[in-house]
């Protein structure tokens, strides 16, 4: 870890005082907090290198602890080290140095800049100036991807032994120029669940139709299905549901200044009101063996 990082919370957990529902929330690509050895590499300057930020999606799910589930959520930027991906997707073109011969350098993920060290923001914009010393990628590896996934294994384990199951939901925002396939219609959600091997589709279901009722369009799995967060704790035969989660930007912050919209405020209202009733939901459900194993 950089001297600079250890001025902050590297990502942190917000515990409610009784965990009463077997959900865990997690915002992995909300933190905005950059260090300045990083802005030293980069290319990109002032709110050039945010543009991969979920802009304040930790603030939109923040009632998660008030309701009874943890909300684990970054400090660091996914421009800095991205943990919704496998730990050694990197791209050797990036890095001064040898990668290690387990490192995946062949992902598609990588191929487009976004591996786990990503090499662009979005609008494809260059991140670094110059190579980054292969050193420096794997520590990041060590000091903050692999915390923050143990510290989120944690919180699903102790949600499955304490409830005997649980749902993890992966909260995300999406640019606003998203549109469904075909069709010029904007989604205000997208939900994945991996195309149905994340989750149970009862659950899917289930949240698709609140959101509905909530007044808001929602779509499932295309063009977002889910990273690897969602594909890797997802087990619904073991009773551990992924489900990712993704809000439109232009709902509630103002994508060229990154200011809050005046809707901010009702958005997370909105949202608090689907984190509610999917507890309720689930409570309804909490006998039954489709959740518990599909």
């Amino acid at each position: 870890m950089s001297a600079e990082m250890r001025n902050f919370e590297i990502f942190e957990v917000s515990e409610p005082v009784s965990q009463t529902i077997p959900f865990v929330y997690s915002s992995p690509h909300s933190g905005r907090i950059y260090p300045p050895d990083f802005i030293a590499q980069s290319r990109l300057q002032g709110i050039a290198i945010r543009r991969s930020e979920d802009h304040y999606v930790d603030e939109l799910f923040s009632a998660a602890s008030a309701l009874g589930a943890p909300l684990l959520f970054a400090n660091f930027p996914r421009a800095y080290i991205d943990v919704n991906r496998e730990p050694y997707e990197l791209d050797p073109r990036m890095f001064d140095g040898m990668l290690p011969p387990y490192a995946n350098i062949n992902s598609l993920r990588v191929a487009g800049g976004l591996g786990t060290i990503p090499r662009i923001v979005a609008e494809n914009m260059e991140i670094y100036a110059r190579r980054v010393p292969v050193e420096d990628a794997l520590r990041r590896i060590d000091t903050i991807y692999k915390p923050y996934h143990a510290t989120l294994r944690r919180l699903i384990a102790r949600t499955h032994v304490k409830f005997g199951f649980g749902v993890l939901v992966d909260c995300h925002s999406m640019p606003g120029n998203i549109r469904i396939a075909g069709s010029n219609v904007r989604p205000d959600f997208i939900l994945g669940d991996r195309y149905g091997t994340s989750a149970s589709g009862d659950l899917s279901r289930a949240a698709m139709q609140i959101l509905e009722e909530l007044g808001f369009n929602a779509v499932r799995n295309k063009p977002y299905a889910g990273g690897f967060i969602t594909e890797h704790y997802g087990r619904p035969s073991r009773g551990l549901h992924a489900l990712q989660i993704e809000v439109n930007r232009s709902l509630y912050v103002d994508e060229t200044t990154l200011e809050k919209r005046s809707d901010f405020d009702a958005v997370a209202a909105a949202i608090t009101l689907f984190m509610k009733r999917m507890a309720e939901h689930v409570e309804s459900y909490a006998g039954d063996p489709a959740l518990a194993a599909e």
